[in-house]
């Protein structure tokens, strides 16, 4: 309490009490008890108001006591109890969780995981994936710069997610209990199978299947590729304890046009445990176009090989590169892609205002705007010859085709030559530049789209750091590689813009997150922001339908269908107020990954205790754990001071003391006739 505060408690003391003397003992003309006792309630209410207007603070220090948490985490996924390891996970849970001595060391917390995270003291084994990586994510965000072990109950089967092992703080120990059968069966599996998602017509796509086995006696089993009863491959691999893996690589034919379903399968005379990894199911949509694109450049720059890779990630894209003197025939391609444009392109200028070819055009240092500005009449070019790097700016009202943010504004700067770009016409801009921190309000990735005739314009050479640099922040090219598949997609299609339009997989694999987009435009092409879309689907052979809302997004309208079961499914977008509809169809593939585990993974599990100093236990082995967890003098507890620092007007019984108080003396007053 400070100075001041004292100095002001000492003057509400003197206040109160003259002004009490004064009224019932300086004035009182018979000086009574009864004047006392009412001088001395007067002297108390004034006392407490005053109180209440000085505030002082009210300091008090207690100590509190501060036990290292204990996270028990228990794995919710199917597996455990395809393993039949539900009620042993359960029993080892309440064993570790209800130890008086555990709880009295230790701050004891409950949690589940299966493909997501959170607190709870009740579990059903009915998650449908199994993601290890992130309880690390977790609990390195709940228990911030604190040491403290962590039991996981777990059968160590990751599904989806990062390695486990390395996610975890290598400074905070993990204790894994192993739950399921350790013993080895004679088991067959599937392990992966890798497919393109589209093949040609009448050509041959490739599948390849790496199988494994598991068993301590050489056995020979059938790998067979099916579609209903038709047999497209029948292969026999001989398996032994020192060749438990092998790789099949088969060429089938694409016969037939649309979605194919195929089946592979396993399998042997031998009896097994679990036959449900024997087999999984695959697509391939058959296609009987392809796009081809030339890429025309007079100079060479690493920009054509990254601009050609991100491009052939689509099987339905091929791709030249060729100079402009090279070109016989521009009939032979859908798409040009007019890498910085000098007077030797002219002659692909002029053949292709016949050709009317859609076209991407892509500027840098090397360009000659002033022939430029002569072969089109999207942009118009006032350059000077001295170079600069433009930074992008992503413009979330575009609408001409969904495009998603990939981070543009964090990605490296194009270089071109420095000068102002004015648009003419309906041009529709999805990037625009800025120097440094400064706005050039010029476009930096354009789009227009005349008469049937459509071009775009990137405005700037190094696009090839933007490759690396997405791959950099997201360990894959794939946003990238969409982003400019999009682009293509856009130029290798002449049909007019339609008014609902909608994105969506011709098939999925059950578990997988099924979503589906939608983007609904006015009659002036704008995203429309108030349009009401709902989605039908229906199974095509039990015919049940379910109704779903789409819900707006940024820039476009969503719906997950998460839940529906394997099988053939018809859908209807619907937008209500138009009544314009899109239909299609898609195919869940019976495959619960959940499923494919006889033995937990006792090696990964091991593998994480020794990279967190931890240790390893079976189900057998609690006591012992609990054991090693009391007996670590690493974690105690800690007392810590907690200051607590209270204003006096919080309190709320001064309040009501001083009311009681006053009524008090109003009360005696009336009674003895003073009022």
């Amino acid at each position: 309490m400070t100075t001041n505060t004292l100095l002001l408690l000492l003057l509400s003391l003197l206040i109160a009490g003259s002004l009490s003397f004064f009224q019932y003992i300086y004035k009182a003309k018979n000086k009574s008890k009864l004047g006392w006792f009412l001088a001395f309630l007067r002297f108390l209410s004034i006392f407490g108001i005053l109180l209440l207007l000085i505030n002082p603070i009210i300091t008090k220090n207690t100590l509190k006591t501060v036990k290292t948490p204990l996270p028990i985490v228990v794995d919710n996924s199917s597996s455990i109890s395809f393993l039949n390891a539900n009620e042993k996970a359960l029993e080892l849970y309440k064993k570790i969780q209800s130890n008086s001595d555990l709880q009295e060391k230790f701050d004891v917390q409950s949690y589940q995981f299966s493909d997501d995270f959170e607190p709870t003291e009740t579990f059903d084994f009915k998650g449908p994936q199994t993601n290890i990586d992130v309880v690390a994510k977790n609990l390195k965000s709940i228990y911030k710069n604190t040491i403290y072990p962590t039991v996981l109950i777990t059968d160590g089967n990751q599904t989806s997610g990062n390695d486990y092992v390395y996610s975890f703080d290598a400074v905070n120990k993990v204790y894994p209990v192993i739950v399921g059968d350790t013993t080895t069966f004679l088991d067959f599996k599937i392990n992966q199978l890798n497919v393109n998602k589209y093949a040609f017509h009448k050509n041959k796509f490739p599948v390849e299947a790496f199988l494994q086995y598991s068993g301590t006696k050489s056995v020979t089993a059938d790998f067979v590729i099916s579609q209903g009863n038709s047999v497209f491959s029948k292969q026999s691999i001989t398996f032994s304890p020192s060749k438990k893996t092998a790789t099949v690589n088969i060429l089938l034919p694409a016969d037939k046009i649309g979605l194919q379903v195929f089946k592979a399968t396993i399998s042997s005379k031998e009896k097994e445990k679990n036959t449900y990894n024997n087999t999984k199911n695959f697509a391939v949509e058959v296609i009987d176009q392809k796009t081809n694109i030339a890429i025309v450049s007079a100079i060479s720059h690493p920009d054509l090989g990254a601009i050609k890779r991100a491009i052939e990630t689509n099987v339905q894209r091929k791709v030249t590169i060729v100079k402009p003197n090279e070109i016989k025939t521009l009939q032979d391609y859908n798409v040009l892609i007019l890498y910085q444009p000098t007077t030797e392109f002219k002659t692909i200028f002029d053949t292709n205002k016949v050709a009317a070819i859609n076209t991407f055009i892509i500027t840098g240092n090397n360009t000659d705007f002033n022939f430029l500005n002569q072969q089109q009449d999207n942009l118009n070019f006032k350059m000077s010859g001295q170079k600069e790097d433009y930074l992008s700016v992503f413009n979330g009202q575009f609408n001409l085709f969904a495009a998603d943010n990939i981070g543009f504004e964090n990605l490296p700067p194009l270089q071109n030559t420095f000068g102002t770009v004015t648009t003419k016409g309906a041009v529709s801009v999805l990037l625009s530049s800025k120097i440094r921190t400064i706005d050039t309000n010029s476009p930096l990735l354009a789009f227009s789209e005349n008469q049937g005739k459509r071009a775009a314009y990137l405005l700037g050479e190094n696009s090839w750091k933007w490759r690396l640099q997405t791959h950099v922040n997201n360990q894959s090219f794939e946003k990238y590689d969409i982003f400019i598949d999009k682009i293509i997609q856009f130029l290798a299609s002449n049909n007019s813009k339609k008014s609902l339009v909608v994105e969506h997989e011709s098939f999925y694999n059950s578990g997988e997150a099924i979503e589906i987009t939608a983007q609904f435009f006015n009659k002036n092409y704008e995203f429309d922001e108030k349009a009401r879309l709902t989605i039908t689907v229906t199974n095509t052979k039990t015919k049940q339908t379910k109704n779903y809302d789409l819900l707006k997004g940024n820039n476009s309208y969503k719906v997950n269908l998460d839940g529906l079961k394997a099988g053939s499914y018809a859908f209807t977008v619907k937008e209500l107020n138009s009544k314009t509809t899109y239909s299609s169809s898609f195919e869940i593939l019976d495959f619960d990954i959940e499923k494919q585990f006889v033995n937990p993974d006792v090696e990964k599990l091991t593998q994480l205790a020794t990279q967190t100093k931890g240790k390893a236990y079976f189900s057998d082995q609690v006591d012992v754990l609990i054991k090693t967890l009391l007996d670590n003098e690493e974690y105690k507890a800690i007392e810590k001071n907690v200051v607590t620092k209270t204003p006096l007007i919080d309190w709320i019984w001064l309040l009501v003391l001083i009311s009681i108080l006053l009524a008090t003396e109003w009360f005696v007053r009336k009674y003895n006739g003073l009022l």
